[in-house]
């Protein structure tokens, strides 16, 4: 039984799975819609926050980052790893005894103001749908090369198994999927990061495999990698490359992003006490520390494996899953100095220059608009950004996805990974879409503008705004608008520099005011959105480059310079201003303090 079939079998088993616990959960009122009633079980909760937490940039390109960027690549694993920790710990005790549905609602009632409810929606909105992108994109790199279908088909099949179970069951259909999504997505994750761990290193702990000695020498996998990298004239594996400020900046975003997004944030809600949400919190942070403590490790194993497999070999010797993955677009050669043999090393330059005496005109043949083969019969990119120093271009997204191939696993292994891939990026997809619909059905219509709408009207409501999002995230999907990584990291970025400073001051102070905090929101978020569009896309044909960047800090990482932006305009502005009103202290005080200190009991959230 070859690749196909056993993803073909996996997935459709993982997938039909996933719509019968859809149809068994089905959601009857909005409370379940929105939070499934708040009666989530502890551990299910930690695991479905776990699932929602890692999205497809975690299960596909984070531990990719590491294995091209070495030791600059751990800035994604320490930012996402610490923002996790800042969230349960300083702001989901608090925001869940505020007893609302959503990050606008707190802001809506904390700031007395229809205004900036609304402003808190479009941000809300913003950074969801920009965080939504790099997971369509995900889907759709898994299809496009384990199912073999076309990248947009592949996204439609996402939509329609999101949308399904999205829909019918809401919240409380999404938080049983994502259970056992997270079954999944962990199991393909380990399984194969273990098998590799015993070929490379003869230790079956992925964790402790990648710090010992290779298999068969005395020689650490490190050292060795390093060794290989340094032989082909790459930089040092474990050597940043990175400017301190940047490695900081993209680190502080990622960590204070987290504490700003919504789909996360909405978790602490689904429990019935404050004391469940610390509880499912911690069995988040422990479940979530057996993938990300394995990333390392995965990183470093696909890395000497690929170097070992590709680079300096003849391409017509390639294995059949180099091919494949040409198909995909994800992987391309380019023949510049016309030997055959695919170069992939750190002497770009040189290959160039060969090039150009030999005068090598690489000549294509182009199937599409955007396929070609060259000379060799290669897979070549046609409009696409590729690396102009080297020969082979590798694109992070496929360095999870691609391992097992590499290392030559049994085919129901790689068919895992591909269920394991898609669990990932669906789970998260399906709780950014519900942000999403309660931010338009409940935070818009219900709080703001039509406040008399009925139950039934709302959850109507509500489940035609997760279908129009399901379609706008499949746009997404067919062009998204980069790697996955990096899309991800934009929307921590925006939710940083929106969301984070408004929350904190919220919790922790009693003078910021409405003022201020619309004028924070919305400088530090057009501050951000402006930054990361001018570097990473550009205006009217103007592009800003690398030398550039303020204070050496790229697009990734911009987020933590936005949130200061409004942190400073928020206290300024409220300085400036009348201060909030009486009740709002009062209300604050609420937040801080045990229910039990206003003869309280700590009940679950209210619908509205």
């Amino acid at each position: 039984m070859d690749v196909r079939f056993w993803t073909y079998l996996l997935v459709g088993l993982s997938f039909a799975l996933y719509i019968g616990i859809a149809i068994w959960t089905r959601a009857g009122s909005t409370g379940e819609f929105y939070v499934a009633g708040g009666g989530v079980p502890k551990i299910a909760n930690g695991m479905a926050t776990a699932a929602d937490w890692m999205s497809a940039a975690s299960f596909i390109s984070m531990a990719g980052l590491i294995s091209t960027m070495g030791r600059d690549g751990s800035v994604y694993l320490m930012g996402w790893t610490g923002g996790y920790v800042l969230l349960a710990l300083l702001l989901a005790p608090y925001l869940r005894r505020f007893g609302k549905f959503t990050v606008p609602d707190f802001i809506g009632d904390r700031y007395y103001s229809s205004t900036a409810r609304v402003v808190a929606v479009i941000c809300a909105i913003f950074v969801s749908f920009t965080y939504v992108a790099g997971q369509m994109r995900g889907v759709g790199v898994v299809f496009s090369r384990f199912l073999e279908v076309e990248v947009e088909t592949g996204v439609i099949i996402g939509m329609v198994i999101v949308l399904f179970y999205s829909v019918l069951g809401g919240m409380k259909g999404i938080t049983y999927t994502q259970v056992a999504q997270y079954c999944v997505l962990i199991c393909a994750y380990l399984v194969p990061a273990i098998f590799i761990s015993l070929m490379l290193t003869n230790n079956p702990v992925p964790q402790l495999g990648f710090l010992s000695d290779a298999a068969g020498t005395s020689t650490g996998l490190v050292e060795k990698l390093d060794g290989i990298g340094k032989d082909l004239g790459f930089k040092s594996y474990t050597d940043g490359h990175k400017p301190m400020a940047d490695v900081f900046a993209i680190t502080l975003a990622l960590m204070v992003g987290t504490a700003g997004l919504p789909h996360v944030i909405v978790r602490f809600y689904t429990v019935k006490k404050v004391s469940d949400a610390r509880t499912s919190a911690f069995w988040a942070l422990l479940l979530i520390a057996v993938l990300y403590t394995t990333a390392p490790a995965v990183a470093i194993f696909a890395r000497t494996n690929l170097l070992d497999t590709v680079a300096g070999k003849p391409y017509v010797e390639m294995p059949e899953w180099f091919k494949k993955w040409e198909d995909s677009g994800l992987i391309a050669w380019v023949d510049k100095d016309a030997d055959g043999l695919i170069r992939y090393d750190g002497t770009g330059p040189a290959i160039e220059k060969m090039a150009g005496s030999k005068k090598v005109e690489p000549k294509f043949v182009a199937l599409s608009d955007k396929m070609a083969r060259g000379f060799h019969g290669e897979r070549v990119l046609l409009n696409e950004p590729t690396d102009v120093t080297n020969e082979l271009y590798v694109d992070a997204d496929i360095i999870v996805l691609a391992n097992p191939e590499i290392a030559k696993l049994p085919a129901w292994v790689i068919g895992l990974v591909a269920a394991g891939g898609l669990a990932a990026a669906l789970s998260t997809a399906a709780g950014l879409l519900l942000v999403i619909s309660t931010s338009v059905a409940h935070d818009l219509f219900k709080r703001t503008l039509n406040p008399s709408i009925s139950e039934k009207g709302e959850l109507m409501l509500a489940r035609v705004a997760a279908g129009v999002a399901v379609v706008i995230a499949g746009y997404f999907g067919v062009k998204p608008p980069g790697f996955v990584a990096q899309v991800v990291a934009f929307a921590f970025g925006l939710a940083a520099s929106s969301f984070f400073p408004a929350i904190v001051l919220g919790i922790f102070t009693k003078r910021i005011n409405r003022q201020g905090a619309v004028a924070g929101m919305v400088s530090g978020l057009l501050f951000t959105a402006t930054y990361i569009w001018y570097f990473s896309f550009g205006f009217f044909g103007v592009q800003g480059t690398p030398d550039q960047y303020w204070f050496g800090i790229s697009p990734e990482g911009i987020g933590a310079l936005g949130m200061v932006v409004n942190f400073v305009v928020a206290i300024v502005v409220s300085m400036v201003t009348p201060p909030p009103p009486a009740y709002i202290g009062e209300l604050v005080e609420r937040i801080r303090l045990p229910r039990a200190a206003f003869g309280e009991e700590d009940s679950g959230p209210s619908a509205h």
